[in-house]
């Protein structure tokens, strides 16, 4: 092995599954792929939102990185040009995107622009990763260009400029700021599109784990550990009381990402799907089939996962909605117990026969405490 220009490790390569003709709707988040299926079947779509794209700084952008930025080459990063020629061959993206290294200490890497969209990586990204991490941020950013996930960096841009233009309107800025909150939504979840992507173009679990945790962790993995970090996401979902609950939706409102330990879960469990394996084998929905696609279905299957994921959360708000639409018989205290935790306020708390203290929940017990 040999070291590469940034100092990280450069693993020797390998030979990689191709995914010829591959529809981006094979690795799309449900919700994410229902949004982009409803989009793009709009009247006028590509007119509307080319227009509105000329409205916000890209060719700026897109000049400011030209000329204070450098670009991936092959005589400029050479590796990271390999990387980004072999993610647009996986995942058979027919034009490769220019990509700019921008000094900036913060990891972080994006994708911008609607008709030629570039790839961003800053220096501290590319300094932090070695080539198996960085091979999966490449891929994810590939992804995002091959779903055309600028449309919504694009129509939020303009939401939140056009809100604080009608500030003064009553109602208005609230109205635009809902619309504001589901397209952050779908953008979320054009995130765990992203980082499937990323897995498809690496075809390393281990890699993108560890990429995720360094992002959450610093450039400390003799420190850190992936079952334990998985288990922060478990315990991040399941813990608390329904108080954490609402806490967990006012943290994640204004995000555009989720956070790391929840991609981390989730993409862990999207690589022991049966999906995944699919597309593995080689059985895959394709491009020449997307303007086939039904919208209704898609929202069907966003509409599944929504389902599930309620069906299936340890989240304490998930639980009482499970156990309101249910019809729980003692719904009073079931509230009472998910607001306040069972055993507090003085002990009102039921506790059923054989159980300890500490394995009630709610209780002051060691798999309870929140301060975690």
């Amino acid at each position: 092995m040999t070291d590469g220009p940034s100092g990280s490790e450069r693993v020797p390569s390998r030979d990689r599954r191709r995914f010829p003709g591959i529809s981006s709707r094979a690795y799309e988040h449900p919700a994410d792929r229902s949004a982009l299926v409803a989009l793009r079947k709009l009247s006028g779509f590509d007119t509307v939102f080319k227009a509105l794209s000329g409205l916000l700084p890209e060719r700026s952008l897109r000049l400011m990185y030209l000329s204070d930025s450098v670009r991936v080459s092959d005589q400029q990063f050479s590796h990271l040009n390999d990387m980004l020629r072999d993610a647009c061959y996986i995942l058979d993206l027919e034009k490769v995107p220019p990509m700019y290294v921008n000094q900036d200490p913060q990891p972080n890497a994006m994708c911008i622009g609607l008709d030629e969209p570039v790839i961003v990586l800053t220096t501290g990204l590319v300094e932090l990763l070695d080539e198996e991490e960085m091979r999966a941020v490449v891929g994810h950013e590939v992804g995002h260009a091959l779903s055309g996930h600028a449309v919504y960096r694009t129509i939020l841009l303009f939401l939140t400029n056009l809100a604080l233009k009608v500030a003064w309107i009553p109602l208005g800025n609230m109205a635009i700021m809902a619309i504001v909150t589901g397209l952050r939504e779908w953008f979320r979840k054009s995130e765990l599109s992203a980082d499937r992507a990323g897995l498809l173009t690496g075809q390393d679990l281990h890699a993108s784990m560890r990429g995720l945790m360094k992002l959450a962790g610093g450039n400390h993995l003799h420190e850190m550990n992936v079952d334990a970090f998985l288990a922060q996401a478990d315990e991040y979902e399941r813990g608390g009381d329904l108080r954490d609950s609402v806490l967990k939706i006012l943290n994640v409102l204004p995000r555009s990402h989720p956070f790391t330990t929840v991609r981390a879960a989730e993409l862990k469990k999207w690589a022991a799907s049966r999906d995944y394996q699919r597309i593995m084998d080689g059985h895959y929905p394709r491009r020449d089939e997307d303007k086939d696609t039904s919208v209704s279905d898609s929202f069907k299957d966003s509409a599944t996962h929504y389902a599930d994921s309620v069906r299936n959360s340890k989240d304490p708000l998930m639980g009482l909605v499970r156990d309101i639409a249910g019809g729980a018989g003692d719904l009073g205290g079931k509230l009472r117990d998910t607001v306040f935790g069972s055993g507090r306020a003085g002990g009102a708390g039921r506790q059923d026969p054989g159980q300890s203290d500490s394995e009630r929940p709610g209780s002051d017990g060691p798999d309870s405490s929140p301060g975690r």
